[in-house]
Order: C-alpha cells, then structure tokens, then sequence
C-alpha cells in the first residue's frame, strides 16, 4: 500500500475501538437500528454524505472529482447465539425474533470486522484525497444473514439514488491466518434455498395403522428418496447439496399423526443445476404423496440466496492489486464455496460485475479458545482489522488511485 495509504496511529486506535463498540452491540438482521446511527455519526464526523436505505441499511457516497465510481459493501447484521468466548470486549445483548422469542445476539460471523474495517477505509481515502479521484459509494448492508438486506435495498431504490459503480467489491473475514487472501474466480459462492414441507395425512391410533395415512412413514420416504437426487440424478461434475434440517410430528408414541413438517435446504452453484434440484424435490415429494394416498403437500419458500459470481476480469485484476498489497505468496484462488451470501444480488441488479474475497482473521500461533476454537468464529481483531484495511483500500485504489 502506498505510504499515505496506511491508518495512523489515531486511525488505528480508532478502528479498533469501532470494532469493540460493535462487537458488544451487536443486533439481529434488519433490526440493526442502533449499528445504523452508528455507522451514520461516524460518516458524518468524516464529512461523507450518507443516507438510509432498506429500513436498517446506510449508504454513504464520497465524491472526488471525476473518475470511476466503485462500490464496497459491508454487511451489519449479527447472529441469535449466545457469546462463550470469555473475552472481556464479549457480547451481552438480546433480541427478539419475529416470533417474538427473547434471544441472545452475537457477532458471531464476522460483521462488526466488516464493518470497522469499511470506515477506517472510509477514514483513509478523505485523509488521502490527493491519492485518488472519483466516487466510492461504501454500502453498509443489513440482513445478510437472512438474505433480506441486499433485496431491501435494491428495492429501496439504492441504485436510483447513487451513481451507477463499474464493479461492487465485498469481502469477508474467515478463520485462516491474518494477511491472507483467498479469491474465487467465477461461480464463489452458492445459491440457496430453504423450503418447508407440511405433510397432510390421516390420524388414528398406533393399533389400527390400517385406518390412518401416516405421515411420518411418508416424510421418511420422501427425505432417503430426496439423497438420490444428488447421487443418481445429476451430474457427478455438478455441486449441489440438500439437507432435511428439521422434522416435527405427533405429540404421543401411540398416535399416528394427522400431518408432519419438515424443511429442506438447497444449495447449487449454477441457475440450471438449481431448477433441476429444485424440480427434482417438487417431483418426489408430490410422487410419495401420491404413493401414499395422501393429500397433496404444501410446499412453502421460506428464503432464498442470489448467486455470487465473481467476474473473472475483475477478479484477476484485483487479484494483482492484492498480490501487490500482501504479497503474491498470499493470495490463494480457491474452490467454490457452498456457503451462501447475498451480495450478488446487488451488482446483478443493474448487470455491473462483482468481485467478493476472504480475508484472514485468524492467528495460527494463538491456541485461545476464544479465537479459533469458539463454535463461532471470533477474529484475532487487531490482526483482522489491519488485513480488512489493507485489502478493502487496496481494491478500492485499484479502480480509483492515481
């Protein structure tokens, strides 16, 4: 990075204060009422214009003269688990569910680095605007864990209201050493989708099973039946995954229920092998219902994730850019990843290209349980951050340095 391009020591200081400020706070997706005014009192102390978008989302532009606009996404949201890190900087907040169930909240994947790490970026390029020229829209995303933010903003008319970027850049910070970068050229992450399934059967008691339609028997038939999807119907070359990750019926041992739910997540990395899953899993749970003589299913979305596809010219392009910031040795092209994000959706919205990376915010010589052996990730956060300043100011000059 060039020289005028590093934090000082203020900036610093203030990064990692950020970054405890959130991780104490963090609040569930597209509640993020408190992380916004964050967000926005910061962007303001730096004179960067900035308004609200999809309910919970800030977006701020930063204008320098004429150039290319690019844009940087952050997301925001935090997880409903409870922190066991024994970290002293740990959370203590809740939330409360749609259901209305009270729940504790964590930052629990990584979004008050990604956070943090976007306004010292932010902080760096108005300190240094004789380096650069042009307009950097930075995004701060809500709801990315429940794929509703990026949705709510397009549809909230964020692209109406900022320049048009030539590419949307994002990153993510993952449990491999600090100061490393992995990059997924074309398809990165995958798609997902996650559907409920109620199945309607007959009741009647566990000793005249010739009077019921059980519908247990018939989810069990339907979840084997669903494996073969991947084994004997596609592709061995095609990715695709489908998980039963929850079944509920009956409420006694000797009753043969009247219905059964179940749901099932999805995950491909191309649109064609997604419709054929998909399909697939209407065809066979409808099939057994018919086998069964039972009712027709209900078949219900409950959400879905957008595609992540990673342009392969931008992507070899900033792959240099950080080749040049870390070092070549550390940039690492990986394979896709059938983890999910929301991202895409907001290049794809207006046809611009994307490039999304990790970021490494582990540190391999720490044995704490705190750091690399919590159930959920929590960064090495001194080494994370200066990794996510690091990577996010170098693609950003990628597009923008002089």
């Amino acid at each position: 990075m060039h020289t005028t391009l590093q934090p000082t020591e203020g900036e610093t200081t203030t990064l990692h204060q950020d970054y405890l400020h959130l991780h104490q706070r963090p609040e569930l997706s597209m509640q993020e009422h408190n992380t916004a005014s964050f967000i926005e009192s910061r962007l303001t102390e730096m004179g960067i214009e900035h308004f609200r978008c999809g309910g919970t989302g800030v977006v701020g532009i930063l204008r320098n003269g004429q150039g290319l606009v690019v844009a940087f996404r952050a997301d925001s949201d935090g997880l409903p688990i409870q922190e066991d890190t024994k970290v002293d900087y740990a959370s203590t907040a809740r939330g409360t569910l749609d259901d209305g169930t009270d729940v504790p909240v964590m930052h629990g994947c990584g979004h008050d680095t990604h956070v943090a790490g976007a306004l010292a970026a932010a902080r760096i390029l108005v300190r240094a605007t004789d380096s650069w020229q042009g307009t950097v829209i930075f995004i701060f995303q809500p709801g990315e864990e429940t794929s509703a933010g990026a949705a709510a903003m397009v549809a909230d008319g964020l692209w109406e209201k900022v320049p048009h970027p030539q590419v949307v850049l994002g990153q993510h910070v993952f449990p491999f050493a600090t100061g490393t970068i992995s990059v997924t050229p074309e398809s990165a992450m995958a798609m997902a989708d996650s559907l409920e399934v109620t199945l309607y059967g007959k009741q009647a008691h566990g000793s005249q099973p010739q009077d019921s339609i059980d519908p247990i028997v018939l989810g069990a038939n339907i979840i084997t039946r669903l494996q073969t999807i991947t084994s004997r119907e596609l592709n061995p070359l095609d990715s695709a995954v489908v998980t039963c990750g929850s079944f509920h019926a009956g409420l006694k041992e000797n009753i043969i229920p009247d219905s059964a739910v179940f749901t099932l997540n999805i995950r491909t990395l191309t649109e064609e092998v997604r419709a054929k899953v998909l399909a697939a899993v209407t065809r066979i749970i409808n099939a057994e219902a018919v086998a069964s003589g039972a009712p027709q299913p209900k078949i219900t979305e409950l959400y879905t994730f957008p595609r992540l596809y990673n342009d392969p010219q931008h992507t070899e392009q900033l792959v240099g850019a950080l080749g040049e910031e870390f070092g070549e040795e550390l940039i690492r092209l990986a394979p896709p990843a059938m983890g999910s994000e929301d991202f895409g959706a907001l290049a794809d919205a207006i046809g611009v290209p994307n490039v999304f990376w990790m970021f490494g915010g582990a540190d391999p010589q720490d044995p704490s349980p705190a750091v690399n052996h919590s159930p959920f990730f929590l960064p090495e956060y001194r080494g994370a951050l200066d990794t996510a300043v690091r990577a996010a100011v170098a693609g950003l000059m990628h597009y923008v340095g002089r």
